[in-house]
């Protein structure tokens, strides 16, 4: 006899086991990366939604663990919510093989190199080397980048269903961040199939004047798309044809040796 399941009572457990007040605290330390500054209880109410008496518990109760500040009116994230970070970057299998990885492919190609994940509409990064004749565009380990418009978030798409990529793009909003800046929904899913078949992303001046880049899946040794490697580079000293021919091969070494190690 086939076993019959009770959804409502597996949902019963899991809205049991389900920590609200963990949610909050969680939703306030973000409010502070969207506001990117000190946070008021009324600012931080409208940007997570919660009401003011129940913001004010999770920042007092930040304050006491240390992860939070007050100074009259305002709260700050303090140094020891560096650790949530860390924790990540520590933890990871990826980052821990990566470092190495970008130093040795940014030192051969003298470019920036970036290792990004997807993180709900944005490419995160979570590892990166720059080298000393790079933009400085103040790009770092945790900066987020607009899937729809950047090489490293059109290769993390293009693992999607197409549908679930139609989808999100529809959902979310695409500001032309510069003149170059594709936002058009027809073009951006051609775009991410382009990737599919050719196996890499050129992004021209769509996030910025002046910066070309070019971005490869990560796989590890199952095939598995993990992550996406990117490498900048001024507009001023290489074309998007050079962009391709100089720089995919280096990267192309440098996939096959994440796929080794992971």
């Amino acid at each position: 006899m086939a076993a019959v399941f009770d959804t409502a009572q597996d949902g019963k457990k899991e809205e049991k086991e389900y920590v609200m007040g963990l949610e909050k605290g969680l939703a306030i330390i973000e409010a502070f990366g969207i506001s990117k500054g000190p946070l008021t209880l009324t600012h931080a109410a409208e940007i997570t939604g919660h009401t003011k008496a129940a913001v004010r518990r999770s920042l007092l109760t930040l304050c006491k663990l240390g992860y939070a500040q007050q100074d009259g009116r305002l709260f700050k994230l303090a140094p020891r919510s560096l650790r949530l970070g860390h924790a990540y970057v520590a933890s990871d299998p990826l980052t821990k093989v990566a470092q190495p990885i970008l130093e040795m492919t940014s030192e051969l190609t003298r470019e920036s190199a970036s290792i990004a994940v997807l993180d709900s509409q944005d490419a995160v990064f979570v590892a990166r080397s720059t080298h000393r004749r790079s933009l400085s565009s103040g790009l770092g380990v945790g900066a987020r980048l607009p899937a729809y418009c950047s090489a490293t978030g059109r290769v993390l798409l293009s693992e999607l269903p197409p549908a679930d990529v139609e989808f999100m793009l529809n959902r979310m909003a695409r500001p032309a961040l510069t003149p170059h800046t594709c936002t058009d929904v027809r073009e951006i899913m051609r775009q991410v199939a382009l990737v599919r078949a050719h196996g890499y992303a050129l992004g021209d001046q769509e996030l910025e004047i002046g910066l070309r880049s070019i971005a490869v899946p990560i796989r590890n040794g199952r095939g598995e798309l993990i992550a996406a490697m990117s490498l900048s580079v001024a507009t001023s000293r290489m074309t998007r044809e050079q962009v391709v021919e100089k720089l995919l091969p280096e990267m192309e070494t440098a996939r096959r040796n994440f796929a080794s190690l992971l």
